[in-house]
């Protein structure tokens, strides 16, 4: 959220200053970038849009819980925000950009499906409906001093509201996960000076969006 802001609020992005949908609210409660059903393959480990495992595996919930009360009162509400927000986009430009800003730590972690992959400096998730090759080329070209950008490993996809999702060519996308060595002591811990390189980085893609 502290990086998206930083991009927001400068200079670069003065002229056309991004809208920003900042999720305040924990992943343990829910994860509202999950699919609410059977598509979800974080699932399989417990960690579909209601988690009842944790990052290491651990029990979180019972494997049965009731999940409509969670997302009836944070997940629903939340997808409702983000689409409205799209909605307004299109319906004032014709077009919605959603670049979604994630990190991701440099070991991989026990729930990874897909750990044993590339770990670069930036990993840009896309989908192969909402990210076209010149909003992927814009990134990379954006984030190329930071030693490595790679493409959909160690996660992969982007996030669309499930009205757009595979159906609104105007709806385009792109995911950017950070590996958190770039800015930052690991595991935890304040920002370091990376954190302003990235932010430049950032707000250089969404003013040639």
């Amino acid at each position: 959220a502290e990086l998206a802001a930083r991009a927001a609020d400068s200079a670069v992005c003065a002229a056309a200053r991004p809208w920003r949908f900042v999720n305040a609210l924990s992943r343990l409660v829910v994860d509202p970038e999950r699919f609410p059903d059977d598509r979800e393959e974080m699932r399989a480990v417990g960690m579909g849009a209601v988690y009842t495992r944790t990052t290491h595996r651990a029990p979180l919930r019972a494997p049965d819980v009731d999940q409509r009360p969670l997302l009836e009162r944070y997940f629903h509400p939340y997808a409702r925000a983000m689409t409205e927000a799209v909605d307004a986009r299109i319906a004032a430009t014709g077009r919605a950009v959603v670049v979604d800003v994630h990190s991701y730590p440099t070991a991989p972690l026990p729930y990874e499906l897909h750990g044993t992959g590339s770990r670069p400096a930036i990993c840009l998730g896309t989908d192969p409906f909402h990210t076209p090759p010149e909003l992927r080329a814009l990134a990379e070209e954006a984030f190329a001093g930071f030693g490595s950008t790679g493409l959909d490993s160690p996660f992969a996809g982007t996030y669309v509201p499930l009205k757009h999702y595979g159906t609104n060519r105007r709806v385009t996308a792109l995911m950017i996960e950070i590996r958190r060595d770039t800015y930052m002591t690991e595991p935890g811990g304040p920002a370091g000076p990376g954190l302003d390189a990235l932010a430049g980085a950032l707000a250089e893609l969404v003013s040639r969006l």
